[in-house]
């Protein structure tokens, strides 16, 4: 395994992230295809064995039952120092006023929940999953800013918002001498790559890690799109991304398909190098659902692809719409 900063941080995290939407109790917060406790222990624990030490969950994910199934097998199975967990805040987590966003109430009641969920006594990285427009960003900032003095996040970071939402974020807690996000967690991959126009050159710029969600599309550059699966066959929220550029898509993921046969690796591995290969990615989320996708996503990391190839794959795209930052 590889490891890098996580931006302009000390902190060590491994080059892939494991991303854990994919754990928790079916059914809950739109995923049926999502895997119990038995069924993600033994994913969670290769990860570890693959020296994976970067895991991403949110409070919303399956109702908090991810962080629940992520905390407890990551308890019984490592020291807490050596990982690194990061979690989110802003969905909906109960009915009525105050249940979402980024209100100081809403942070401080939710840091608490996530880390009894957890079973930790902190986060490593504490993000923001949406930009909250009720909710001024002193407000949040601030916020932010106290739970990381009371020892409860490491660090915290923001995802899925314009780029001028982030700097907005940025300069505020420059100014105020306030906790600065360390991450921006954004849609990306080869398929959506509207995060090159303006996010992607701020993160640089600022030292800001990127850590993009989604970087197999939902599965859409791993297989024909004859081909389905439990999740794709489910899971309306990847239906509404990629299903309106799917047509337009289709070249990328046929070249995808051609080049992973030239390098006689999954496409898998092919489409996860691409992303690593690109400035200034730093760890890819990658769900699991079966032990296989972490062979992939590790073996990925020794894919070398030429200047040529990248232009080859990234040749056919066309602007899309913007996803994510809604």
């Amino acid at each position: 395994m590889e490891y890098v900063k996580l931006g302009n941080t000390g902190l060590d995290v491994s080059r892939i992230c494991l991303g854990c939407m994919s754990f928790g109790k079916p059914g809950l917060w739109q995923h049926p295809w999502v895997l119990d406790e038995d069924e993600a222990r033994p994913i969670i624990r290769k990860a570890l064995d693959y020296g994976i030490n970067f895991f991403d969950t949110a409070n919303v994910y399956s109702a908090g039952t991810s962080e629940e199934i992520v905390g407890k097998i990551l308890k019984e199975s490592v020291r807490r120092d050596e990982v690194v967990i990061a979690t989110k805040v802003f969905f909906p987590m109960h009915e009525g006023p105050n249940g979402r966003g980024l209100s100081r109430k809403a942070i401080m009641a939710e840091i608490d929940n996530s880390l009894k969920r957890l079973g930790t006594d902190y986060v490593d990285l504490y993000q923001i999953h949406r930009w909250d427009y009720t909710t001024p960003i002193e407000e949040t900032m601030e916020a932010l800013h106290d739970v990381v003095k009371a020892g409860k996040a490491r660090y915290i970071g923001a995802s899925a918002m314009y780029a001028w939402q982030f700097l907005k974020a940025l300069t505020v807690a420059e100014k105020h001498g306030w906790t600065r996000f360390v991450s921006m967690q954004n849609h990306y991959n080869l398929i959506y790559r509207e995060e090159e126009r303006e996010m992607l050159p701020l993160c640089a710029a600022e030292k800001i890690a990127v850590i993009p969600y989604s970087p197999l599309a939902s599965g859409r550059l791993t297989r024909d799109k004859t081909e389905t699966t439990a999740r794709s066959q489910t899971d309306q929220v990847q239906k509404a991304k990629y299903d309106p550029m799917a047509d337009a898509d289709q070249d990328i993921i046929d070249r995808v398909a051609e080049l992973a046969d030239k390098h006689g690796v999954p496409r898998a591995q092919l489409a996860l190098a691409w992303l690593l290969h690109k400035q200034p990615v730093t760890a890819p989320i990658v769900g699991a659902t079966k032990e296989h996708h972490l062979d992939d996503a590790v073996a990925s990391l020794s894919v070398k692809l030429s200047d040529e190839e990248i232009a080859y794959l990234e040749q056919p795209y066309v602007p899309h719409p913007v996803v994510g930052a809604l």
